[in-house]
């Protein structure tokens, strides 16, 4: 595998803006007061202070230069919220220089600038090897996951829905603290055996953007966008039967961990997921003794100690709960995958083995693919319509081919189909706006960026999406057969729901990629699961499309998205923890890595989506999750807190910034002495190599394997070094004697220089594997060759 890109340039680029992101929030206008973040040594409280929000507002107070009367009102509103579980401190409205002066004093160990995050936006079980009807397996090994809470960070829950009934499950777990919050059309009533906690944070929202539109939003648990209850279902969602969108996509609906149970916590309006909310979430979450924590939320990559969804997730971690998040929708582009601290346990997406074929035939007999999950009035058969580029169409020819809002002439759309290039509005909107101007179809076309990689939308008309070179043939045709006498036309063939599609998976041409901007020594995104075309449950007031015009409604809708492939790996780790209880949140995302596949269903390298050439270990990471496997993976690689200490010690953090992220105090003399950043013990190896006109470099890893196989076991190694490199792993043979023994070995890579320009890379990939004969323990191992500018 080679690939040219930036990558230093990107790295430089990415430390500037970091900084830039940090100052310029303490900049601007002294009286315009935004969202801080401020972190606080906790053990520093003077005993005068009843409470530690008296203490956090008498900080405030004495930063304030109002008078004493304006700083009470002020008080009144400007602390957010308080953190006291996987964070100590407040959130608070601050002006610029409010924040500065709050980090001179003396018990202020950190003042953040709030970020806003946005949402990633079955057949999976049975694609994945869960099985309800096997005898043994991970389904019956971990009861379903019937103990385990999993906990949504997101746009809340629909609880109604049959995916959340709580039929034959047992009392909620006896360890659960949480609670089920009332709120608009929300009564604590609404939680039951199933759905055990149910809570909502929007003090960030609302500080930023003022008091919610309540007709539009709820101020409850409830799901107003319908993003919350997809992901929620999919992690754990009963077994439902009939399922189905619209038609498509008929059978049984189920979550990966069907017997978990869930607690939603809200944090995502209509105008964003605000930082403040989302740390709060999981101050509550870990706080009421949640197992695994789902986030398919995300935003742009900063320093660990700037980004509070990695400071959130450490502390949940910390004690010992699993968290999955979403790689971004970025791709296909490079270094675009987010979420990257090595705590995470960051997902990709990929496809099943299913599809939602919609084909355009045109005049000219050319039959061009698409897929589309349109599920009202289709067009006649047999019949061919006008076929217009609407970027041909309009008075401003790059609004018109994006069928942007008001862009369409009705006189020129009226009864005919409709190409619209992908970009800017929503795909559904787009349908939309072609149908309000009297459209009878829509063809949606991939930009070059998008590539090849199809999304099935619910359309409002009929309609489908192509590929990025589709788009450019049916251009061609329009433009040819216009100046021909026969005009251009088309009509759109919908064919239903295909199983058995080859090649499977396939990886979504819009899953994030890496290499990781953050920390290039450790291998990001860490696996793919099914991210395309995933039917789970939908909110009742909500149409299939998600725009408000859409009145149609239905109990599972067909969403795609990085968001998407996030709760499967939640619902596995469940599942996996369920299995055994003893493993830590890395022993668990280890077992995932290690016994993920790269092959897919015709015995060949997963197909990227959006080129349709091979994909690579920094689209895939580890590859793709297979349950069953991860199970019984035989060796593992385990990580502690103090291990992340280290890693942030070797990776240049301060002991100030390391307490920030971990709040605990880091000695990095004896850390940096004893390795670098690319020694933590991640089930995934990354060199890198600045060549700066030397020859030969070599670097080493020192690893260390827990055995939970089977004892009296020997593990040989298999080195498929990546091309160009030197490998060596030391001892080539390890021998265990009981089930949890731990071994050492050091693997040691050599590189040669290779050609090239200043500030790129080259990047190849190869692996390591350990195998006794039933279990083979597999890390992906990547080396990759900068040009320093």
């Amino acid at each position: 595998m080679a690939s040219s890109s930036s990558l230093l340039l990107f790295l430089s680029l990415s430390l500037s803006l970091s900084l830039a992101f940090a100052s310029s929030s303490f900049s601007g206008d002294d009286n315009e007061k935004k969202t801080f973040i401020v972190q606080v040594q906790r053990d520093a409280k003077p005993s005068i202070f009843s409470t530690h929000k008296n203490w956090y507002e008498s900080s405030l107070s004495s930063i304030s230069s109002s008078s004493k009367k304006k700083t009470t009102a002020v008080l009144e509103t400007s602390i957010i919220h308080t953190y006291d579980t996987v964070f100590h401190g407040f959130s608070a409205k601050l002006t610029p220089l409010e924040a500065q002066k709050l980090t001179s004093l003396p018990h202020v160990l950190a003042v953040i600038p709030e970020q806003v995050r946005r949402v990633h936006t079955t057949r999976s079980p049975e694609f994945l090897g869960l099985k309800q009807t096997d005898a043994a397996g991970l389904l019956k090994e971990s009861d379903f996951g019937s103990d385990l809470v999993i906990g949504v960070i997101d746009t809340g829950i629909w609880p109604e829905r049959q995916s959340f009934n709580d039929r034959d499950l047992g009392p909620v777990p006896s360890k659960w603290k949480g609670q089920c919050v009332a709120g608009k059309d929300f009564p604590a009533t609404s939680c039951n055996r199933k759905l055990i906690g149910a809570r909502f944070f929007c003090e960030g929202y609302e500080s930023t953007n003022g008091k919610m539109n309540e007709t539009t939003e709820y101020r409850s648990p409830r799901d107003a966008d319908g993003h919350g209850t997809h992901t929620a279902s999919i992690a754990a969602g009963r077994y439902v039967f009939p399922a189905s969108t619209l038609g498509y996509a008929r059978g049984v609906a189920a979550g990966m961990a069907p017997k978990a149970r869930l607690a939603a916590y809200k944090v995502c309006w209509n105008a964003g997921c605000y930082d403040s909310d989302i740390l709060a979430a999981f101050d509550a979450a870990v706080a009421d003794s949640v197992d695994v924590i789902s986030l398919s939320v995300g935003g742009v990559v900063v320093p660990y100690y700037l980004d509070s969804i990695a400071i959130g997730a450490f502390g949940a971690a910390d004690n010992g709960v699993f968290v999955s998040a979403s790689a971004g929708n970025g791709g296909p582009g490079g270094l675009t995958v987010t979420n990257v601290a090595p705590w995470v346990t960051t997902v990709g997406a990929g496809t099943m083995d299913r599809d939602f074929p919609a084909d355009v035939k045109l005049g000219n007999g050319r039959v061009i693919p698409g897929v589309s999950v349109y599920g009202g009035p289709g067009l006649t058969p047999g019949r061919m319509y006008p076929l217009i580029y609407a970027g041909n169409e309009g008075s401003d020819g790059y609004s018109s081919s994006l069928c942007l809002e008001g862009s369409l002439d009705p006189k020129t759309v009226k009864g005919k189909i409709v190409l619209c290039d992908r970009g800017i509005n929503s795909r559904a909107v787009k349908g939309e706006v072609v149908k309000k101007a009297g459209g009878i179809g829509m063809i949606l076309a991939n930009g070059v960026f998008d590539g090849e990689g199809l999304v099935a939308d619910c359309h409002v008309l009929p309609a489908t999406a192509v590929g990025a070179s589709s788009g450019d043939e049916i251009r061609k045709y329009i433009s040819s057969a216009s100046k021909s006498r026969s005009p251009p036309t088309a009509t759109i063939e919908f064919k239903g729901t295909k199983l058995g599609i080859r090649p499977a998976p396939v990886l979504a041409s819009f899953s994030a990629r890496g290499p990781n901007p953050e920390s290039p020594e450790i291998l990001k995104p860490d696996v793919i699961a099914p991210g395309l075309n995933i039917l789970a449950a939908w909110p009742d007031r909500v149409g299939p499309s998600g725009i408000p015009s859409d009145e149609r409604r239905t109990e599972f809708n067909i969403l795609s998205g990085t968001s998407m492939a996030c709760p499967h790996v939640s619902g596995l780790a469940a599942l996996l923890k369920a299995a055994h209880p003893g493993w830590s949140p890395a022993a668990i995302r280890s077992a995932l890595m290690t016994t993920a596949y790269t092959l897919d269903n015709r015995g060949e390298t997963m197909l990227d989506e959006s080129t349709g050439n091979g994909s690579t270990v920094m689209d895939f990471g580890a590859g793709h999750v297979h349950p069953e496997k991860a199970m019984d993976p035989g060796l593992i690689y385990d990580i502690a807190s103090y291990d992340y200490i280290d890693f942030l010690c070797n990776s240049n953090y301060t002991t100030k910034n390391i307490r920030v992220i971990t709040r605990k105090t880091a000695d990095c003399h004896g850390a940096k002495k004893a390795g670098h950043s690319g020694n933590l013990n991640y089930p995934s190896l990354s060199a890198v190599f600045q060549q700066y006109g030397k020859h030969k470099m070599s670097t080493h890893f020192i690893r260390t394997v827990t055995n939970v196989g089977d004892p009296n076991s020997v593990y040989k190694v298999t080195i498929s070094p990546p091309r160009g490199t030197l490998v060596t792993v030391k001892p080539e043979k390890l021998a265990f004697r009981r089930v949890g023994q731990r071994l050492n070995f050091l693997v040691r890579v050599e590189a040669t220089a290779v050609k090239l320009s200043p500030g790129s890379s080259n990047v190849k990939s190869g692996s390591i594997v350990w195998s006794d004969g039933k279990h083979k323990v597999t890390s992906p191992l990547v080396v990759t060759m900068q040009q320093p500018l």
